[in-house]
């Protein structure tokens, strides 16, 4: 299940026929914050998670209310607790334990600076309908320390400076607890200009030590070592070990027996080069890491050797989970999509100024992989940044192109895409993904809205188009069950905020 950004817009839904539904603002008396989707540790939609605020309850506490509904709608569970005052919203998802965390998504900032401090997550147990506030720990280089009341950001910055002056750099540890049981805890000494004597460190339910991985141990403003952890399982911790000497980078695979901490592969990359391994470590907001029972699957984009803003196209690494060896294939701009697509340049350029930016990435179960694009033209001194065209490159497993499909839309002004967000269909074989945009109808000469749902299966497009159009109300789309969208239809003016299920047509 694919999990990107929703964008709001206006639409209005054309036919809706036995579609289950509830009104948000019926299901708890306090003021509507917001709502997400929730997904368990295998990527199933789980169902949604609605959060509204009563306002201050104490010196340090706000009231709220979560409504849980499961992915048809139907209530499960509800509650009202005190969290922290500085929490403006709270944004929902379920741990490895079946827990569904609330994390705080915004802060009050109508707070006074002193009497801000980090708020605390909380931890909702479904069955019991319980909610208790999670169990934060510190780790100070010896023992754990469960945090329960965290210090405001002035306490803490006084501390830092302290520190700082005492020794020269902040100890930082950060404490990640880990479905193959116990904790893994990071640790590095923050000089302020760059970082040393890093570890990664695995302990068990006891908080007792098992074992301790060192590097960048002498780390200075000149040469530091980047652990830049990929995949994990019950086996092995699947990482990147990134080296920078004078300015010269490069990259080793690096694996880690998840039970001992030995290495029990440590490789040095000779391809791609490490401006494209970067890039694939830092591709931004896209989900370009698939893992795989055998293999684990990573996209990014390859660049003309030397220049980083000239991209040619994009790279796919396999890594295999057995022997660990990795295959690199590329995906070039000039040799392979060029016929494709008209006037693209070999660097991803289109006409008009505007460039081909990725969207989405999908990895197929059957090897295939499909890259979603947009075009994409970035704002100038006197102009507004403008988005067009979705172009969609689809794959054979051997990274070979297929084809590519071309979804012409109208020119939008001041977003950055009009893409909204996608779903894997049929066990992961297929995929389903959704954009909106803007058109001019030919009878009434008015502009609507409207919705495109866009599915491929069996390596066929089919292309479903709601017209839409209001000025009343106002609809998120959200990501639902396989085979359907949900859809929250909200009119502040006539107080109706609600959300329904609606089947997608393939």
């Amino acid at each position: 299940m694919k999990k990107n950004i929703i964008i709001l817009f206006t639409i209005l839904i054309y036919s809706i026929t036995n579609a289950q539904s509830k009104d948000l603002l019926k299901l708890a008396k306090g003021d509507f914050l917001g709502m997400n989707a929730i997904f368990d540790s295998k990527e199933n939609l789980f169902g949604y998670v609605s959060i509204y605020g009563y306002g201050k309850s104490g010196e340090k506490t706000k009231k709220f209310e979560y409504v849980i509904l499961d992915k048809n709608l139907n209530p499960v569970a509800n509650k009202e607790f005190e969290g922290d005052i500085t929490v403006a919203d709270y944004y929902a998802y379920m741990d490895f334990k079946g827990q569904i965390i609330l994390q705080p998504s915004s802060l009050d900032y109508s707070l006074k600076l002193k009497e801000m401090f980090s708020p605390s997550s909380m931890v909702i147990d479904v069955d019991k309908n319980e909610i208790h506030k999670k169990i934060h720990y510190d780790y100070d280089g010896k023992n754990f320390i469960e945090i329960d009341q965290p210090k405001n950001w002035k306490e803490n910055k006084k501390e830092d400076k302290a520190e700082k002056k005492e020794k020269g750099y902040n100890y930082v540890s950060r404490v990640y607890e880990i479905k193959e049981g116990g904790f893994l805890v990071t640790e590095f000494n923050n000089y302020g200009t760059y970082i040393n004597n890093n570890s990664i460190s695995r302990f068990d339910d006891n908080k007792q030590e098992i074992w301790k991985y060192k590097y960048n141990i002498s780390g200075d403003k000149k040469s530091k070592e980047i652990l830049n952890v990929i995949e994990k399982d019950e086996n092995f911790i699947y990482a990147f070990l990134e080296t920078n000497k004078n300015k010269d980078k490069s990259f080793n695979l690096l694996v880690l027996d998840i039970k001992t901490g030995k290495e029990v592969h440590n490789e040095n990359l000779s391809q791609p080069n490490s401006d494209v391994l970067d890039n694939i470590l830092y591709l931004g907001r896209i989900d370009n890491c698939k893992n795989f029972d055998d293999s684990i699957v990573l996209l990014g984009r390859d660049y003309k050797k030397g220049n980083l803003t000239q991209t040619t196209g994009f790279v796919r690494l396999i890594i295999d989970k057995k022997n660990f060896s990795i295959e690199t294939k590329y995906l070039n701009y000039e040799l392979h999509l060029k016929k494709h697509i008209p006037k693209l340049d070999n660097y991803g350029g289109v006409e008009g100024g505007y460039l081909l930016i990725p969207k989405d990435v999908f990895f197929l179960k059957n090897g295939s992989v499909g890259i979603l694009m947009e075009k994409y033209k970035p704002q100038g001194q006197y102009s507004a940044s403008k988005t067009t065209d979705l172009v969609y490159i689809y794959t054979n497993k051997d990274f070979s192109v297929n084809g590519v499909q071309i979804f012409e839309k109208e020119k939008t002004k001041w977003f950055h895409s009009d893409y909204l967000f996608s779903q894997y269909l049929n066990d992961g074989k297929d995929v389903v993904f959704f954009f909106k945009d803007r058109q001019k109808d030919n009878e009434t000469k008015e502009k609507n809205w409207n919705l495109f749902i866009n599915t491929l299966i069996n390596g066929n497009f089919k292309q479903e188009v709601v017209p839409i159009s209001s000025k009343e109300n106002i609809i998120f789309p959200y990501v639902a069950k396989e085979g359907f969208i949900l859809l929250q239809e909200f009119n502040q003016k006539e107080k109706y905020n609600n959300v329904r299920l609606e089947r997608l047509n393939y």
